[in-house]
């Protein structure tokens, strides 16, 4: 269904126009440098929430599709559109990414650069989370990784230069792996012959005239390790907490909160949709290497003494039941990887503004360092339990609804792997729990008692908006599950998963918004 209104063009040209006009604002007009930005991400935002209200979901399938011919002798167009998968994350890339803007405000130096890197670096996922063409796919990650670098070797503390470093030698890698994989799906599914990098032609082909089960084997794992880096998934995680601990606090939101599903979204659009028989041979490893995510993240985030390096383990950790949910490959299992893409990416986001705020204002992110910070800062202190309770799946808050979802479309293919990721919640309630009494709560140190919190409604904003919205989820999953569940349906609808499908074989009028 093609759309009358460009609404994916402006959400995507949006930031890219803002950092463009930042190029020609002086350097010293800080004021409207930030405010330039603002509206650059505010728009996306507002766009954004009409675009998941104005998803028709009895219709399905890809909707506001655009497409302009980029290359035609190479099958290259600039062509983009969502299904009820990518429509969630577009959502989550566009609150992030506002938010984010709104903590960037403690950038003190070298404001307008910082504002320019971050703003591409936006433009950069929604472009990967919109595109329906293999060649702007992988344009856009590109311009979602570049920016990084840059982000954490000036912005950063701590060793960012050799955090920057291997974040972008681990990423680009990863992208190598998967262009190889690309490649030989352009070459090998060129329908009538003419090559072509459209994803919905490649797609279609898979169903009329599929890829040999052999060569799927082959060429899947080049998918799943190459986009797979960025999940992050084990053992390719470790570029990923120390890109946390380094990066500025806004930055830190996007890593976490967005850029790490960058990886499952290609894993599951493109090498689960167009290697269907590769995903049935590979998927169960998968399961395997999701259960070391979830269990040795754990451990080693309890084992930190760092707030931001606890919670990039706990992200690592955190991917790998989204892994988990995709190597089940049924629409259940799907649906509550995307649904926990989705809370997750809100709850880390939050978790890693918080921390930025409690480091601007104490000057140290040690847990043995501080204690008793709720007296001085009761607010921050609130929302740091909302997400610390976020994180270790209390009920009613999002992460919750999404690993049930997980947990029980995983358990009748993987019984043990689901029995180890259930205690795997009670290492991340362990962790999380000692950090907040450990930050929060005992004795306040003499040096912390004066301590400002974030007193007006402008700087309580972003955590305010981030906690709405983990609440919503929480007690109102279907908002996003009927879309979720819709995609998910659709992008296993090959003959291959058929065997997979019996999970959830329910009427569709008596599961509406309930995989």
């Amino acid at each position: 269904m093609m759309s009358a209104t460009p609404i994916l063009s402006l959400i995507l040209l949006a930031p890219l126009l803002g950092a463009l006009s930042l190029v020609f604002m002086p350097r010293h007009e800080v004021t409207w440098v930030r405010r330039v930005s603002v509206a650059a991400t505010l728009f996306p935002l507002i766009l954004s929430i009409g675009l998941l209200l104005g998803y028709d979901v009895s219709v399905g399938g890809f909707q506001f599709l655009e497409k302009y011919p980029w290359v035609p002798s190479l099958g290259i167009s600039f062509q983009v559109g969502v299904d009820g998968i990518n429509v969630v994350l577009v959502l989550l890339h566009a609150i992030c990414a506002f938010t984010g803007v709104l903590i960037s405000y403690a950038i003190p130096v070298r404001v307008k650069e910082y504002y320019i890197f971050y703003l591409l670096l936006i433009t950069g996922v929604f472009g990967v989370f919109t595109s329906l063409d293999l060649f702007f796919f992988y344009f856009f990650y590109e311009m979602a990784v570049i920016p990084m670098y840059p982000l954490i070797g000036i912005w950063g503390s701590g060793d960012k230069e050799y955090a920057g470093m291997k974040l972008t030698l681990y990423l680009t890698a990863g992208a190598v792996l998967g262009l190889v994989g690309l490649l030989i799906v352009y070459f090998r599914t060129a329908p009538g012959g003419t090559p072509t990098f459209d994803f919905l032609a490649i797609q279609q082909g898979t169903f009329a005239n599929p890829i040999p089960a052999p060569l799927q084997r082959f060429v899947f794992p080049f998918l799943l390790v190459g986009f797979g880096v960025m999940a992050p998934m084990w053992p390719f995680h470790s570029w990923s907490p120390i890109g946390h601990a380094a990066a500025p606090s806004a930055v830190s939101m996007l890593h976490a909160g967005v850029l790490m599903k960058l990886g499952s979204y290609a894993i599951l659009r493109l090498a689960i949709s167009i290697l269907p028989a590769g995903a049935m041979y590979w998927l169960p490893w998968v399961a395997l290497l999701a259960l070391m995510n979830i269990i040795y993240g754990g451990f080693v985030a309890m084992a930190q003494k760092d707030m931001k390096f606890i919670i990039g383990y706990s992200s690592s950790s955190h991917m790998g039941y989204v892994l988990l949910g995709l190597a089940v490959l049924t629409p259940m299992g799907v649906t509550g990887a995307v649904l926990l893409m989705f809370a997750h990416g809100i709850m880390t986001a939050l978790a890693f503004a918080l921390i930025g705020f409690v480091y601007d204002r104490a000057h140290t992110r040690m847990v043995s360092e501080l204690g008793g910070l709720a007296k001085a800062m009761p607010f921050v202190a609130f929302a740091f339990v909302v997400m610390a309770m976020a994180s270790s799946g209390l009920p009613g808050l999002g992460n919750f609804a999404a690993e049930v979802i997980i947990f029980f479309s995983a358990w009748e293919k993987y019984p043990v792997h689901t029995i180890l990721a259930v205690f795997g919640v009670i290492i991340t309630t362990v962790y999380m729990l000692r950090m907040v009494r450990g930050v929060f709560f005992g004795e306040i140190s003499s040096r912390f008692v004066k301590l400002e919190d974030a007193q007006t409604p402008f700087d309580r904003m972003p955590y305010a908006i981030l906690m709405v919205v983990l609440l919503v989820i929480g007690v109102w999953p279907t908002l996003l599950l009927k879309p979720i569940q819709k995609g998910a349906t659709e992008l296993l609808s090959h003959p291959t998963f058929a065997t997979e499908s019996r999970f959830v074989e329910v009427p569709p009028s008596e599961s509406e918004g309930h995989p």
